[in-house]
Order: structure tokens, then C-alpha cells, then sequence
């Protein structure tokens, strides 16, 4: 199975480790996985603040660089939103394919590769973070505003790791108040809205702050570190990936 791995540009930056992390994970379920060296920014920030005209640039470069893949995966649920939803480039059956062949991480073990059993261990206390665009668009969540059987797909996952105590909060499903641009053109509410995540966490008395999406976990990897707290942040690959 041929994989093309596409790694957000903040997690590129700032977060290498869970790159390395998604790639190893891969691996180790049978995956022939490439990284294309020129791809850049997927065009979701310009999207988020109004120019989403302007990505076309974006758009024509992540067509090139995925083109011939037969699966797109990528540890970031809003990324993967994004190219799912806005990616057209010039050429649009190949613009179609690439849109029809990403996945987030998540759904892909468990929709596509259908992992069962994991060879993890994580002796810690773990909080679960679901990021909004994950949930409510991919559908790698139930909602609890919906009437239907509750399901994660990243609790599904992080069940099989041995050591592992995963503690829920009130409000499993609020947002963290990051939303990209919004936490920029409204930080007071926007942090207001991420210390009401971390401070239902902390009542848990947890270790670490798990999540799908680097984007919400850097957000609240900041409150966190304001109010001088041991609690970290891990994304999902990293745990899966550990031993």
C-alpha cells in the first residue's frame, strides 16, 4: 500500500516529532510511505481569513505533489478538512482524485487499514481532546448533540495501549477555542474557551492531553504553560508509535 504522507506546516516547524511519529506508525502496518519534499502550506489559513481566491498557488502545488498516490494520509483532521473540501486546482479530475484519496490518520488505521491490535504502551493518565473539525466533518466522532451510539475512532485506538488510563471530561466534545484565525481576531474569548478545556481536564488530575490535531493541542500546550502546570500535550501518533 502506497502512502503519501502530507505533514502540516506548523507541525513541520514545531512539532517534528509527530511527523517522524506518523511515519514510523505506518510503517509499521505494512505501508510503503513517501514524502514528497515540495509541499508546502495546503492553503487553509488564507482560506480561514477570507482569501481563499488566493490559494490557488497552494492548491496546484499539494495536486503535484500527490498526484499518483494511492492514499494521502495526514495527522491533522482541520488539513485534511480543508483539501477535502476547498482543493481545486487547474486541472480538476486530478484536483477530484487527491481530494478523494486523503485521509486523517485516524480514520485511516481504523477505516482502511482496520488495526485492531497495537503494539503501544503509555503508562499514563490521558485526557482525550476532540477537535471540532474532526468530529462534526469526518466524522471520526459521534456528537452529543446527536441521538446516535456513541463512537471515537481515536479512543478505539488508544484502547488497545497497554498502561494506558484514559479519563473523559464533562463536555467531551467542547471546542478548545483555537478555530486558526480565530484565536487570533478573538484571543480573550478564544483563550476564555481553552482554560475551560484544560482547567475540566486538570479536575481529572491528568498526565498528558491527548489529541488528533497539533493546532488545538499547541493552543492548549500554551494555557497550560501559563498557568505552570506538568501537564503535557502528545498528539495520538506519538502514543500509538510508543514502546
Amino acid at each position: 500500500m502506497k502512502v503519501g504522507l502530507f505533514i502540516p506546516c506548523y507541525v513541520d516547524q514545531f512539532y517534528p516529532q509527530v511527523a517522524i511519529a506518523t511515519l514510523q506508525l505506518l510503517e509499521k502496518f505494512g505501508c510503503t510511505v513517501e514524502f514528497p519534499l515540495n509541499q508546502t502550506c495546503c492553503g487553509q489559513p488564507m482560506a480561514n481569513a477570507g482569501f481563499a481566491y488566493l490559494t490557488k498557488g497552494c492548491d496546484n502545488n499539494f495536486i503535484k505533489n500527490f498526484t499518483g498516490y494511492e492514499y494521502i494520509v495526514c495527522p491533522s483532521g482541520s488539513c485534511v478538512l480543508h483539501v477535502k473540501e476547498h482543493l481545486h486546482g487547474d486541472n480538476e479530475p486530478a484536483s477530484a482524485a487527491v481530494r478523494n484519496n486523503v485521509y486523517e490518520l485516524t480514520e485511516f488505521l481504523t477505516d482502511v487499514l482496520k488495526v485492531e491490535t497495537i503494539n503501544a504502551s503509555f503508562p499514563h493518565r490521558v485526557g482525550m481532546h476532540t477537535s471540532c473539525h474532526g468530529q462534526r466533518m469526518l466524522h471520526l466522532s459521534s456528537m452529543s448533540e446527536k441521538v446516535e451510539k456513541p463512537f471515537s475512532k481515536a479512543e478505539q485506538l488508544l484502547s488497545h495501549v497497554k498502561g494506558l488510563e484514559l479519563l473523559k471530561t464533562k463536555r467531551v466534545d467542547e471546542c478548545c477555542g483555537f478555530g486558526g484565525t480565530f484565536c487570533v481576531t478573538e484571543e480573550a474569548v478564544s483563550v476564555s474557551m481553552g482554560q475551560d478545556r484544560v482547567d475540566e481536564h486538570l479536575d481529572n488530575n491528568i498526565e498528558y492531553i491527548v489529541g488528533g490535531d497539533m493546532s488545538c493541542l499547541m493552543h492548549l500546550e500554551g494555557i497550560l504553560k501559563r498557568k505552570k502546570s506538568s501537564v503535557k500535550v502528545k498528539h495520538i501518533a506519538e502514543i500509538l508509535n510508543a514502546q
